[in-house]
């Protein structure tokens, strides 16, 4: 099945659409006895400790979300940003006691606390690390060496010789376990491949910018030959990105050893697992199989349409730098929750300013061309904001002002659109993440799916990250698809949703909490 065949992507995603019949009909139902770990363990392999003596970078969190714009020349990481980055972007933060016993809550939200993305590092020869393929373990902070060796080259070539990859002395690649989280979301976890692979860049993205360790996202590659050099049963678990980490312009990567499968033991995550064809057939579907393929992918972003507006324009209003709260990056991440309820209580008109004028900020990555590129829209239901009337709201991020596109109380509306729960109706303010999704297809093919749902992630981390760094809390809803769509029509009509974010005063606070 070739990239190009989109039928693919539309057959998948109306195929996992939520609607009232469909939650409402459904007979599964979780079985707690099988439930996956959330670890992916070596057995016969001795892990090398990561140093959790973590240097903060003192860069307030709300200037780490602002994308840099100049690189250093040149940047070769060392274990200690390499420590950082895997800490802050998928560490275990938190420890809570719940029903059969103890929960690791990690550095970045996840669909069911279920965390089902993995990391893995590929490098040259570090100041302090032999150059190899490695897996990140959350659960001890360990390296695992699968490989010896430096096969980056592998990679420049699976990414089509990438700038960013060909001048990386490191890339950290990120793959999704698919049981892990389909034991309770079904095929409708290849979505959440997606969104919780986005909540973890995110996060490493502005711990990069905070450490001035520059940083990429590549979403075109070969995908066979990334999985075969992390050794990886891509029926079970498949890579989804590459980030590049650091920069040494004049390096020589060196021709990569053979890559010969491994049979590495890996410990198994349940008694059994249940296979949804519909995950495979999509991932397949979407892979590509040549580096001209993966180059032909960059850039030239499609154009989102862009109506002129027809309601009440409010501007954003952010508070001035020197006024904005200086928690550090690290420590909000440390903070970071999901809020399980809200308190319905106003927020400013500035602080949601605020968090909306980081989302949009550019993201680095193969398929954005930059300076206002997005594949998605931002639609917003108004609860409670100071400043800002209730109401339907569509962002145009190059005029930075918020168009209202009916006024009313849609709480309950709000609360049935979000699966019909109390936290989006109990909210300020829910962020509805929505694209077209044909020009997005035409462009990239089937991979333009999981970009579009990828980018909408990212930028949900982000408006994640600014909440907690206000005090706020925040949390990642599932949605009826189709119903979301209506709402917000005729400015949405035909348009998908691809993520919401609740965004409020939590009602209390717990520790513990993912």
């Amino acid at each position: 099945m070739s990239n190009r065949d989109i039928h693919a992507a539309w057959r998948y995603h109306n195929s996992t659409k939520h609607s009232w019949h469909s939650v409402h009909t459904t007979a599964y139902y979780l079985d707690w006895n099988n439930q996956p770990t959330p670890f992916k363990a070596y057995p016969r392999l001795e892990g090398e400790k990561l140093s959790t003596d973590l240097q903060s970078s003192e860069m307030p969190a709300l200037i780490a979300l602002v994308a840099p714009s100049i690189w250093a020349e040149e940047y070769v990481p060392n274990r200690s940003d390499l420590a950082a980055l895997f800490y802050y972007a998928a560490g275990i933060t938190k420890r809570g006691i719940v029903p059969g016993g103890q929960m690791y809550f990690r550095a970045a939200a996840c669909t069911g606390a279920l965390y089902h993305i993995e990391l893995y590092l590929v490098c040259g020869d570090l100041p302090d690390l032999p150059a190899g393929v490695y897996h990140f373990g959350p659960h001890d902070f360990s390296l695992r060496q699968l490989r010896a060796g430096d096969y980056r080259s592998a990679l420049v070539e699976a990414s089509g010789q990438e700038p960013a990859v060909a001048q990386a002395p490191a890339i950290i690649v990120t793959t999704s376990v698919y049981w892990r989280n389909s034991w309770k979301y079904q095929a409708r976890a290849y979505r959440h491949a997606y969104w919780d692979s986005g909540t973890i860049l995110a996060n490493l993205l502005a711990t990069g910018s905070a450490h001035h360790i520059p940083l990429k996202i590549v979403t075109a590659f070969v995908d066979g030959g990334v999985n075969r050099l992390l050794d990886l049963d891509d029926q079970r678990e498949a890579a989804l990105q590459l980030v590049p980490v650091g920069v040494s312009p004049g390096q020589s990567v060196p021709p990569a050893p053979e890559v010969t499968p491994l049979n590495l033991e890996t410990t198994p995550y349940s008694r059994r697992e249940v296979d949804y064809p519909a995950i495979r057939e999509m991932h397949t579907a979407s892979s590509l199989v040549s580096p001209q393929e993966a180059q032909n992918l960059w850039g030239n972003t499609p154009a989102i349409e862009r109506c002129d507006p027809q309601g009440q324009l409010f501007p954003l209003d952010p508070a001035p730098e020197a006024e904005l709260p200086d928690n550090t990056i690290e420590a909000v991440i440390a903070r970071r929750g999901s809020s399980r309820h809200f308190r319905r209580a106003p927020i400013t008109y500035q602080q949601l300013s605020v968090m909306l004028d980081r989302a949009i900020q550019d993201i680095p990555a193969d398929f954005l061309d930059g300076t206002d590129a997005t594949l998605n829209q931002l639609y917003l239901i108004v609860h409670d904001v100071e400043g800002l009337p209730s109401g339907s709201y569509v962002f145009h991020p190059q005029r930075a002002a918020l168009e209202q596109l009916k006024a009313g109380d849609f709480r309950e509306q709000a609360g049935y659109l979000g699966l019909q729960q109390a936290l989006p109706a109990d909210a300020s303010v829910d962020i509805f993440f929505l694209t077209d999704l044909a020009p997005v297809l035409e462009r990239y093919g089937n991979r333009g799916y999981r970009m579009a749902q990828l980018e909408a992630s990212i930028r949900g981390g982000k408006l994640y990250l600014g909440a907690y760094a206000q005090r706020l809390g925040a949390t990642g809803l599932t949605f009826f698809d189709d119903d979301v769509s209506e709402f917000f029509a005729p400015h949405a009509q035909g348009k998908s949703v691809m993520f919401l974010v609740a965004l409020g005063r939590p009602l209390h606070q717990r520790r513990g909490r993912g």
